[in-house]
């Protein structure tokens, strides 16, 4: 489909396009009316035809084109000085009748890189440590260096908890990783199953209006059906955050003594007890 769509004509096309009919039916119009007069005063019908045509050929503005693709060109290079790169010619015209332009900036208009901006928790090692656990990016040493390996977001959260000495690595030495229920565009997030001793921890990420749905408590505070008011709250403090082009990310956990039989969202993602930070690109 994106490659039968044709792209629509410029205001420019559009107005030489009816520039164009209108002298072409002008011109139409006086050679047969200087036909007529010819056949009038009795001058040789094939020589008055001959004449009707060449005044329709000389009407024909064959200057136009080149006068417009030199203007559209001039506009090309005052763009170029305005750090706009103009592939197509018509699009200088287009582009000079805008007034906003919307565009995906990650990756194209920035480097594709994400950072923690502003942590919100009453425990911030904590919220880090659980973050950063719950993501599959992995760590490489170079020349005495880490680096970090993965998706944009999870980067940006794994270097916020080595910021804070928490490092992944070693985390999942003394809590490793067990199993997992990977995104999904639907759910809106991903959870990891860590053994803590006898013990197991289950770590949930994602989007702040689904995984608040998902928990019964926040830290010292109760998220249960009397909690309405902390629930509003964190809604309000989301929304906020999405105001300053802020990327949200909430995060939950909750420990478990046993692992369920089946390992999937019913029987782990519920329960909850609600952090959470939010990260800028």
């Amino acid at each position: 489909m994106i490659i039968e769509d044709e792209a629509p004509q410029t205001p420019i096309q559009k107005k030489l396009g009816q520039v164009g009919k209108v002298l072409g039916i002008v011109c139409l119009v006086i050679c047969f009316i200087i036909f007529v007069i010819g056949l009038i005063k009795n001058i040789n019908p094939i020589e008055m035809f001959m004449t009707s045509v060449g005044l329709a050929v000389a009407a024909i503005p064959e200057g136009l084109p080149a006068i417009v693709t030199i203007m559209l060109s001039i506009g090309v290079t005052k763009m170029a000085k305005q750090n706009s790169i103009i592939r197509k010619l018509p699009a200088v015209e287009t582009l000079g009748s805008s007034s906003v332009i919307c565009s995906d900036k990650t990756g194209t208009l920035t480097q594709n890189k994400m950072k923690v901006v502003e942590i919100n928790s009453k425990d911030i090692n904590l919220v880090t440590e659980l973050a950063c656990m719950c993501t599959d990016c992995d760590l490489t040493y170079k020349e005495g260096k880490v680096e970090v390996q993965g998706e944009p977001t999870e980067v940006a959260i794994v270097k916020q908890a080595l910021e804070n000495n928490k490092n992944k690595s070693e985390l999942y030495h003394t809590m490793p990783r067990v199993s997992e229920i990977p995104f999904d565009s639907s759910r809106k997030m991903m959870t990891t199953i860590h053994k803590i001793g006898n013990k197991y921890r289950v770590i949930t990420k994602g989007a702040p209006d689904v995984l608040l749905e998902k928990c019964q408590k926040q830290i010292g505070i109760g998220l249960g059906q009397t909690s309405i008011l902390e629930k509003y709250s964190i809604q309000k403090e989301n929304e906020k955050m999405a105001k300053k082009a802020l990327r949200v990310i909430a995060v939950a956990y909750k420990d478990l003594d046993f692992l369920p039989q089946k390992i999937d969202t019913f029987n782990l993602e519920n329960n909850l007890t609600f952090v959470r930070t939010n990260w800028h690109d």
